[in-house]
């Protein structure tokens, strides 16, 4: 048990600071991703219900893409495809040395595509639960569309939603281990390092359990008090 404790320790020879700078780096990455995914998933919500048939068929399309494919294939895309895109369009300009896409930035890109695609069925969920007749209350006191959206409609939108996304947010917090893929060193990335370096796998897995575990109750207790405060003046059915 000592040992145990002195490989997860903080001290000279424990793996404590280096899990615990994975763990940032998982949580940085998510917490990077959620607006992008969210905000990017109200659009695609949006075009599904545009009167724009194109518009409808754009949304249909980008939501059948990344939430059919795998996100590790969507990931290993965005960042080698889009370093070959780059590539290209740099050279194209004269530019002839070599440019690398930041893992980081490349996980924030191809988790927020993914977390669109998904975040978009919630939104839409959301939409159908606002009466019509708001906008035409927001037109009555004198607001534009944009302002009765987001004075009047978006506030009900998000009470509606925040169940569903945070369902969401606990997904893109799990998919996030798939950036070690890409040689960011995230939790498991740092789990894997020390596993290879003590041969002590059972020890560092569980140890990552633990933590994941922790991150996701104290997600679950936030998405909580963000429901009740939503809720806050609205009578329960």
């Amino acid at each position: 048990m000592q040992d145990i404790l002195s490989l997860l320790s903080f001290s000279d020879g424990g793996w404590g600071s280096a899990l615990a700078a994975g763990t940032a780096v998982t949580l940085s990455l998510a917490l990077a991703t959620l607006p992008v995914g969210i905000f990017l998933g109200l659009a695609i919500a949006l075009m599904a219900r545009s009167r724009s048939a194109r518009a409808r068929t754009a949304a249909t399309l980008f939501t059948t893409v990344f939430r059919g494919l795998p996100e590790l294939l969507t990931l290993l895309m965005v960042y080698y495809g889009g370093q070959i895109l780059i590539q290209r369009l740099m050279a194209a300009m004269g530019y002839g040395g070599q440019l690398q896409i930041n893992a980081f930035l490349a996980g924030v890109v191809a988790f927020g595509l993914v977390l669109g695609a998904f975040s978009s069925e919630v939104w839409v969920g959301a939409l159908n639960t606002v009466p019509r007749g708001q906008y035409e209350a927001g037109s009555a006191l004198g607001l534009s569309r944009f302002l009765t959206f987001r004075l009047i409609v978006f506030p009900q939108l998000m009470r509606a939603a925040l169940p569903g996304l945070s369902n969401n947010w606990l997904t893109l917090l799990k998919d996030t281990s798939l950036i070690s893929t890409i040689s960011l060193v995230d939790l498991m990335r740092q789990t894997n390092l020390a596993v290879g370096a003590t041969k002590q796998p059972v020890v560092f897995y569980f140890a990552a359990c633990v933590i994941y575990l922790v991150l996701s109750a104290g997600s679950g207790l936030a998405f909580t008090v963000l429901e009740r405060r939503a809720d806050r003046g609205h009578a329960r059915g």
